[in-house]
């Protein structure tokens, strides 16, 4: 298995809005706001488009699909700078 790359939140959250935006199933407004490692997995996080009342919508789902989405893509090749 190949080494991970080193990178920067910053950069890697260039990269991952990127491919949100390049995904067939980008959202208005979609995109991911920080990104955190645990146990060799990268999370990211950003806005789920909760109700007023703080209940998932119908892009709720779409939203932590592409999240799950960018974890599978980059996990393997990154790591965040310490």
């Amino acid at each position: 298995m190949a080494e991970k790359k080193s990178i920067s939140e910053f950069d890697l959250l260039m990269i991952a809005n990127q491919l949100i935006m390049d995904h067939e199933a980008f959202l208005d407004g979609m995109r991911a706001d920080s990104v955190e490692e645990k146990e060799g997995i990268l999370v990211f996080k950003g806005n789920y488009f909760l109700d007023d009342r703080g209940l998932p919508t119908e892009k709720t789902t779409a939203v932590f699909n592409m999240f799950k989405y960018l974890a599978h893509q980059l996990s393997p090749e990154f790591t965040v700078e310490k």
